[in-house]
């Protein structure tokens, strides 16, 4: 059976939802970095990025939740868009836009607004601005279209999906309302049974919830890097 190790973060988010949507049998095993679950030897012989989610099918490993993503679409055949040059060129497109910009900006927008020392306005209004500037560009994508290649509902709406439903802490709580085309699509995906599924999965352990010495210690660990 297929292990997925997970926690609550936007990027395991999203492939608890292709799982769910898939309707693919998986065995949840819950990595709590608060706790240091991902600098243990046998999650990082898993992914030595010690970073959730990853998986293990049959013995295949694979970790990076978009890689993920990729891997279980092609595997099952599901949620991808039409067989052509040019559906494949957007899906690959879109899918490296959320790796490559609204993940990392989001990650370092929250990290900056909501951990950092204060001093740091700098760091904050870039990444606030580059978090935003690249979800304007997925609101505008969906101006016209239903889902982000189309009419058809694919992996790349998960990826979407992972991140932004946690605007309101990317970039406040006045940010979502004034994107209605992503917010849309984002209340769309979270009312749909899977989308139910994967939050209530997300909900079932209890993580660690107090960023406490450990805690910072486990998830940042170059903050104390010179200090040993």
């Amino acid at each position: 059976m297929l292990k997925f190790f997970y926690n609550a973060a936007p990027n395991p988010m999203k492939i608890a939802l292709f799982l769910e949507e898939a309707g693919l049998d998986y065995e949840p095993v819950p990595i709590d970095t608060r706790k240091g679950d991902q600098h243990t030897p046998d999650y990082l012989a898993i992914n030595p990025n010690a970073k959730a989610p990853a998986i293990v099918d049959d013995g295949i490993t694979v970790f990076d939740s978009n890689a993920i993503l990729l891997y279980l679409a092609e595997k099952t055949g599901k949620f991808l868009p039409a067989d052509t040059a040019e559906a494949r060129a957007d899906l690959l497109s879109w899918l490296m836009f959320v790796a490559t910009g609204i993940g990392p900006y989001s990650g370092q927008s929250v990290h900056f607004r909501h951990f950092a020392p204060e001093g740091n306005d700098y760091a904050v209004n870039r990444y606030n601005y580059e978090a935003r500037r690249h979800y304007d560009i997925l609101d505008a994508r969906l101006a016209d279209r239903p889902y982000m290649l189309g009419d058809t509902y694919t992996i790349v709406d998960m990826a979407v999906w992972g991140w932004a439903r946690l605007v309101p802490r990317v970039l406040g709580d006045d940010a979502l309302p004034q994107m209605p085309n992503l917010k849309r699509l984002i209340d769309e995906i979270t009312a749909r049974p899977a989308g139910e599924r994967a939050i209530a999965l997300a909900a079932a352990h209890k993580f660690k919830t107090e960023m406490d010495d450990a805690a910072l210690r486990a998830m940042f660990p170059s903050n104390y890097a010179k200090a040993g």
